[in-house]
């Protein structure tokens, strides 16, 4: 299928494949990636671009970063799969390191961001029965409008998004919708005495970068430890430095009882995910009651600790949060006919623009970023994401913030 007719024969080639071969549930920007350093990639007719997605906040250390590679390549060329019918020699040096530099008592390893989302789920449902006392299969779990924690078909089940949901029915039972940034209706939910969990994006990054109020956080995690309600934070995307602190919730210095994790975990090489809980909730999950072939296994665990590690010793949120105020300030300064809000912490940014601008869309809009060198992807039809590599520099910083000035002037 033609997209633009700007695309080189080269780089059709590969979308024709995709499109004949594969399945027809992305809908990616035209353009054929074929490597990638840091904050850079590369097309398959060798034009370079800036990475301002950074695969959903995936590749917050930089793309194939040395350190990560290395540990990589090492434990690939020793171990790579036991299966947790076995120990290994990663996973416990993996889970100590997290526990102590998250403070909680146990970590259960899984591979994607939705698996961790399932795990923690099963978790605060057990935690509800055996713990809280709530009678058998009368849990429920409160989530936000607009919500997205992923695509299976139990996450989807208190999604309201028609593209998660639509044709994929029956739903799961259990869950009860909220409106995001509403402490009003939170506390009248939370009077359910057999509501177990709250489950909760710090930062909705699907629906846009919707960023709360400021308290919003602190004083919902207030209203479910009042209720005796586990206060679950979805960090997959938001944490790991990304927003200016190793965690969103940190920026109101909360404490999730279940804390969730992925993406940035790996660097970018992999799946790897984790719930990170204390012992009174994580061990209420007992041996064969829940598991992953692949989580937990000894190069995920490699390669994990050492994108952890770059994350801390390279100062990755704190380049985080004064980069991201450059950027802000910058888009700030170009707000108009065009763009009309920005909104942000850290490197999580995006720009809610006008939709049909002169008959043009946002995904025009990218598109002629594209052109210009600098690739982002637009979202709910009126948002654009800007969210590079942390490892930017400021020079780079200033590069991208002129090839989105002299796009939009363009435009």
């Amino acid at each position: 299928m033609q997209v633009t007719s700007v695309i080189s024969p080269k780089t059709q080639h590969f979308i024709d494949i995709e499109e004949r071969y594969g399945a027809h549930n992305y809908h990616p920007i035209p353009v054929v990636i074929e490597r990638a350093k840091g904050v850079f990639m590369w097309d398959v007719d060798g034009k370079r671009y800036f990475d301002f997605l950074s695969a959903y906040s995936a590749v917050n250390q930089g793309h194939c970063h040395p350190r990560i590679i290395a540990a990589m390549t090492e434990q690939a060329e020793k171990l790579t799969l036991t299966s947790r019918a076995f120990h290994n020699d990663k996973l416990g040096v993996f889970e100590q390191f997290m526990t102590e530099l998250f403070g909680y008592d146990k970590l259960l390893p899984m591979n994607s961001g939705a698996e961790a989302v399932e795990t923690a789920i099963k978790l605060c449902r057990k935690w509800g029965y055996e713990v809280k006392g709530i009678p058998d299969n009368q849990a429920r779990i409160l989530v936000c409008d607009g919500n997205f924690h992923g695509r299976t078909t139990g996450v989807i089940s208190f999604s309201n998004d028609p593209d998660s949901t639509g044709g994929f029915g029956p739903y799961m039972p259990g869950y009860t919708i909220v409106p995001y940034n509403d402490l009003e209706t939170l506390k009248t939910a939370l009077q359910d005495p057999n509501v177990a969990g709250f489950l909760v994006e710090p930062i909705q990054g699907e629906a846009g970068v919707y960023v709360p109020e400021n308290g919003f956080l602190s004083a919902a995690a207030a209203l479910c430890r009042d209720a005796n309600v586990l206060f679950i934070g979805d960090e997959i995307q938001t944490g790991l430095a990304r927003t200016g602190k190793m965690l969103a919730c940190d920026h109101e210095n909360v404490r999730p009882d279940i804390l969730i994790l992925g993406k940035a975990l790996s660097g970018g090489t992999m799946p790897v995910s984790a719930v990170l809980a204390d012992d009174e909730i994580m061990l209420t999950i007992r041996p064969g009651q829940h598991g992953s072939t692949f989580g937990g296994n000894p190069l995920a665990c490699a390669v994990a600790l050492a994108s952890m590690q770059v994350l801390v010793e390279e100062k990755l949120a704190e380049r985080a949060e004064l980069m991201g105020q450059k950027l802000r300030t910058a888009l700030e300064s170009m707000k108009g006919d065009y763009i009309k809000i920005v909104r942000g912490k850290g490197l999580l940014n995006a720009i809610v623009v006008e939709n049909n601008y002169k008959g043009k869309s946002a995904w025009d809009f990218c598109l002629a970023l594209m052109e210009n060198g600098l690739l982002a992807k637009p979202t709910h039809g009126d948002k654009i994401r800007f969210a590079p590599p942390l490892v930017i520099t400021e020079a780079e910083m200033d590069l991208c913030i002129d090839i989105i000035r002299k796009t939009l002037e363009a435009f």
